[in-house]
């Protein structure tokens, strides 16, 4: 089918506010308070296609310092796929990335289609789902993030995260509706854990933490402020088998699988002590 007329452009706040309601309505289930966050980290990496005067295809890539880039929120409205519009807000994100390594997580059956423009297979991840656990004191070890000296934090985000994103955590730990936790012993923080309300229930991400005690603490006590009946979900890094246990050992179910992928040299991420991703669409 021929590709229709059509302009790209990038997107404004409200722009990226239509794509996550794509995104919502496709079961990503994005947080409520994602526009403005996910607009800060660059934007001007935010991209979509339109018909006229209709809004018809959505990307992300954004760029992390000058080395290091991301794809997501790629969709195209259901009338109009095959019409060669995703590749046209395709092609706009990479050639915005141009020079970085590029990551993305991805539905696995779109993988070959990825591998055609250069990207490989890092590893798997996995979205468990789970509930909340009600009211709970808190752990001794548990602190406010916002309460910590931020470079502290930043310092620890970097072996989880290949460019150093101050602005964004800022932001993410102070997020509406959110709760960020840290894990300190002995004066030092050991792990850290964010919680955003979203469209249905609760995702948590990113859990990081230097043992899977100290990770299964975290996780108690960000469920602790979600009551049972509502749904907390992690999207879990398949090759650490202590977050895989963890979830099982706390009744959450494995769901839908996504590909980490990356164009260009693979960054050094500890997944060891990674727990959680921070966000399917941000990296």
């Amino acid at each position: 089918m021929k590709t229709p007329a059509h302009r790209i452009q990038r997107m404004s706040r409200h722009d990226l506010g239509l794509a996550l309601h794509w995104a919502a309505r496709e079961g990503w289930n994005p947080g409520l308070h994602d526009t403005e966050m996910f607009h800060a980290i660059d934007p001007r990496g935010h991209f979509m296609a339109w018909v006229g005067e209709r809004p018809v295809a959505s990307i992300s890539g954004l760029r992390y310092g000058v080395g290091y880039g991301f794809i997501g929120l790629y969709i195209v409205e259901p009338a109009f796929r095959g019409r060669g519009l995703g590749l046209a807000v395709w092609n706009a994100a990479l050639e915005h990335l141009r020079g970085c390594v590029a990551g993305l997580d991805g539905v696995v059956a779109q993988q070959h289609n990825y591998a055609r423009s250069g990207f490989e297979l890092a590893w798997r991840n996995r979205r468990y789902s789970g509930h909340g656990l009600g009211p709970r004191p808190p752990h001794p070890a548990t602190v406010r993030l916002a309460g910590l000296p931020f470079d502290d934090l930043a310092a620890y985000d970097l072996a989880f995260h290949p460019e150093p994103r101050p602005a964004f955590l800022q932001a993410w730990i102070r997020q509406r509706r959110g709760t960020a936790l840290g894990w300190l012993q002995d004066g030092r923080l050991r792990g850290y854990g964010v919680r955003r309300a979203c469209v249905q229930g609760h995702k948590i991400g990113p859990l990081c933490a230097d043992t899977p005690a100290i990770a299964e603490g975290l996780l108690q006590a960000l469920c602790a402020g979600v009551a049972p009946q509502e749904a907390v979900h992690l999207d879990v890094p398949e090759p650490n088998h202590e977050a895989r246990a963890l979830m099982e050992r706390h009744g959450f179910v494995a769901g839908f699988p996504t590909a980490r992928m990356y164009r260009g040299p693979a960054p050094a991420i500890d997944l060891a002590r990674q727990y959680a991703l921070t966000a399917l669409e941000i990296g």
